[in-house]
């Protein structure tokens, strides 16, 4: 009960923290039957719920009308014990869906925006609407040199500091 009222708090904090700058629109129309299955984080903006998290990667399942989300990482080390936290995600805009609503433990809604991808959809950017966290996610843990470059570019010019972004290791 108490790990249930301190995610409760911590979800509370963060969804209240002051938005730093709002996100971009995002840009490309994602093809949603290529979202199911593993993506691996490779960088983030520091955010508390994910303190000492290593080796993170989020499994996209398709449901009926939306995904479940089971997002899993490491405590401590690439090597530590598995944190797990499910969500449920649905498509909130149709037209481009680039924006999904995830619900976590039934309870906790966030809307995330996918603001850009790899043209063969290989990784996507993701950023909260307000502007405070944004993630790069691949289909491999380790991505090229290039990719990683041009992934990693492209957020600069979606306005973020990526001198701010904290490489996931795996």
């Amino acid at each position: 009960m108490k790990r249930v009222i301190l995610s409760l708090c911590l979800a509370a904090m963060v969804c209240a923290a002051p938005a730093l700058a709002a996100a971009p629109q995002p840009t490309s129309k994602i093809d949603i039957s290529k979202m199911g299955g593993r993506w691996y984080e490779i960088a983030r903006f520091y955010n508390h719920r994910q303190k000492d998290c290593f080796a993170a990667a989020a499994d996209w399942v398709r449901t009926g009308d939306g995904f479940s989300v089971t997002n899993t990482c490491r405590q401590g080390a690439v090597t530590g014990p598995v944190k797990t936290v499910k969500a449920s995600a649905k498509v909130v805009d149709p037209a481009t869906n680039a924006k999904v609503k995830m619900t976590f433990m039934g309870l906790i809604a966030q809307e995330y925006w996918i603001l850009d991808r790899a043209p063969d959809q290989s990784w996507f950017i993701l950023a909260t609407p307000g502007g405070n966290f944004i993630w790069l996610f691949a289909r491999e843990a380790q991505m090229s040199a290039a990719a990683k470059s041009a992934a990693v570019a492209r957020i600069k010019q979606l306005g973020y500091d990526t001198g701010k972004l904290q490489f996931t290791p795996h």
